[in-house]
């Protein structure tokens, strides 16, 4: 099982840089799990794709349609977020040294895949990769293949 946050997941769906590593890597794994709010996640980068006019209203529906099929496939499963999991990266980003910048909806990722016993978290998200180690994990970064 590997962990997939949002830079990577909206990436399967709507071309942009890096799309093409993220595809070709679905196409060997065959699925993956994301904390739950990656699903909204998802939909706010479909919603800004629209808004700068890469999507129009169809695409996004389409987009969205694909997403929920994959679900139902169980290519992505979504793993849920009880309130303890958000009291654990309360405590965890509580003592995160003052240089490191993280915001809420990562620490979330960090949280989910440590709490899912994952060993590696996979994104292209610059903070949340440096800040992996704090959550117990390592951070893989396909696109620009410099490992945390």
């Amino acid at each position: 099982m590997t962990y997939w946050d949002t830079s990577y997941l909206a990436k399967l769906y709507v071309h942009e840089a890096g799309a093409e590593q993220v595809q070709q890597t679905f196409a060997h794994q065959g699925g993956f799990v994301c904390a739950d709010h990656g699903r909204l996640e998802l939909m706010t980068a479909f919603k800004r794709h629209q808004r700068e006019g890469l999507l129009t209203a169809a695409q996004l529906k389409m987009l969205w349609s694909r997403h929920e099929q994959d679900l139902e496939e169980g290519l992505i499963r979504y793993l849920p977020l009880p309130a303890t999991l958000v009291d654990q990266a309360c405590r965890i980003v509580a003592q995160l040294p003052p240089a490191v910048f993280l915001r809420a909806a990562d620490a979330l990722h960090l949280a989910c895949a440590s709490d899912a016993g994952l060993k590696e978290i996979y994104s292209h998200d610059r903070h949340l990769l440096a800040a992996a180690p704090h959550f117990g994990l390592k951070g893989l970064d396909i696109i620009s293949p410099k490992s945390k």
